[in-house]
C-alpha cells in the first residue's frame, strides 16, 4: 500500500470516507480493480516516486495523478513491507485468482476425488494469499506454514466429504431441498476451513502481538489485543466474503437448470454459465464484503494493554488511539 512509502507528511488514507461503510466499499472497489494488474513495473516505480514526493513535501497537495498513484500502490504493495505482492495474490487479482477454484468447487456432482481436489486447490490458494498479505510483525516459518496448511486442508475436506455423505441421507427433506443443500456443501467447507486457516496461519501474531502505530506512523510496540482484533475480524471477513460468491451462483444455477436456458444443454454450456455467474457475483459482491471491516484499523488506547496507556507521540501529545494493519 502507499502507506508503506516513507516520509513525514501523512498521506490521506483514501479519497473516500473510510469511517463509513459506503466509503470503504468504494475504496475496496478501487484496490480490487482487476485492471490494476495491467500496471507495469515502470508504472509502479513512477507511482512510488510520486507518493514519496508528496510525503516528503515536494508536492504540496493531492492531485488526480497522485490519487491514481496511490490506487496503484494500494492494490500492489504490502502495507507493512512496501514490497510488491506476487501478482496472483494481490487484492486486484482476487476475483480472477479465485474464479477457477470457486467454479471447480461449485461444479455439481463432483464425486469424492473431484471434491478433494478442489478443496485442496482452494486451501492452497488461501494459504498463498494469507502468507503474501498477512501482517508481517511475526512471519511464520516454513514448517509452521506446512503444518497449518495441512490442518486447513484436513478441515475443509472433512467437512465437504462429511456433508456430501450426510445430505443424501436426509430422506425427510424434499428432493429439491436436498439438491440445494448439496450445492451449498462447498460453502460450508470453505467457511469452516477458512476460519481455521486464518487462525492457524496467523497464530504467531496471537502469541506475540502485532505492531501498533501512532497516527503519524511511529511504531509504539506490539499488542496481543490488537492481534486478536485483527485475526478475529479477518476470520469474520472470510465468512462474509465467501457467502455471496459461494451461495448466490449455485442457487441461480439450480433455477436456470429448470428453464429453457440450461435445460437439456451440454455440460460445457452449464460450466460456462456457472463460471459467468461466479465472475459477475464476485465483481459486484467483493467490494461490499471487503468493506465491512477497515484494513487499517484504529483502536482506542484503553482497549489495549496497559503499557500503551499514557504514551505520547513525537509532538508530546498523549495518544488516544493507535493504528494497525488488520491484514486480509
Amino acid at each position: 500500500m502507499a502507506s508503506s512509502i516513507t516520509g513525514p507528511v501523512p498521506l490521506p488514507q483514501s479519497k473516500y470516507d473510510l469511517a463509513t461503510y459506503w466509503g470503504r466499499v468504494k475504496h475496496c472497489a478501487e484496490i480490487s480493480d482487476p485492471t490494476m494488474l495491467l500496471n507495469s513495473t515502470h508504472q509502479i516505480e513512477t507511482a512510488k516516486r510520486r507518493i514519496w514526493d508528496y510525503k516528503n513535501g515536494v508536492i504540496p497537495a493531492m492531485t488526480p495523478e497522485l490519487w491514481r498513484a496511490k490506487k496503484i500502490l494500494d492494490s500492489t504493495l504490502h502495507p507493512d513491507t512496501g514490497e510488491t505482492v506476487f501478482l496472483p495474490f494481490r487484492m486486484s487479482s482476487c476475483v480472477l485468482s479465485n474464479l477457477v477454484v470457486t467454479a471447480g468447487m461449485l461444479t455439481p456432482n463432483l464425486g469424492t476425488v473431484g471434491t478433494l481436489f478442489w478443496q485442496v486447490a482452494n486451501q492452497s490458494l488461501n494459504v498463498a494469499i494469507n502468507t503474501a498479505n498477512a501482517n508481517k510483525s511475526h512471519p511464520l516459518t516454513t514448517k509452521q506454514i506446512i503444518t497449518n496448511y495441512s490442518m486447513a486442508v484436513t478441515a475443509s475436506c472433512s467437512v465437504a466429504l462429511g456433508l456430501n455423505a450426510l445430505v443424501p441421507r436426509l430422506k425427510s427433506l424434499k428432493p429439491n431441498t436436498r439438491m440445494i443443500l448439496g450445492r451449498l456443501v462447498p460453502f460450508a467447507a470453505v467457511v469452516s476451513a477458512g476460519i481455521v486457516n486464518v487462525f492457524l496461519m496467523r497464530s504467531e501474531e496471537l502469541k506475540k502481538g502485532i505492531s501498533v502505530y501512532s497516527s503519524q506512523g511511529e511504531e509504539m510496540g506490539n499488542s496481543k489485543k490488537a492481534a486478536w482484533y485483527a485475526v478475529g475480524e479477518t476470520a469474520a471477513s472470510r465468512v462474509i466474503n465467501a457467502t455471496p460468491i459461494m451461495v448466490i451462483p449455485p442457487l441461480i444455477l439450480v433455477r436456470l437448470q429448470k428453464t429453457r436456458f440450461l435445460k437439456g444443454k451440454s455440460k460445457a454450456v452449464e460450466t460456462l454459465a456457472n463460471i459467468g455467474l461466479i465472475f459477475v457475483t464476485s465483481l459486484i459482491a467483493l467490494p461490499f464484503a471487503l468493506g465491512v471491516f477497515p484494513q487499517r484499523r484504529t483502536l482506542p488506547v484503553h482497549k489495549l494493554e496497559e503499557k500503551f496507556h499514557g504514551l505520547k507521540d513525537k509532538n508530546g501529545e498523549e495518544l488516544r488511539v493507535l493504528e494497525f494493519n488488520r491484514g486480509i
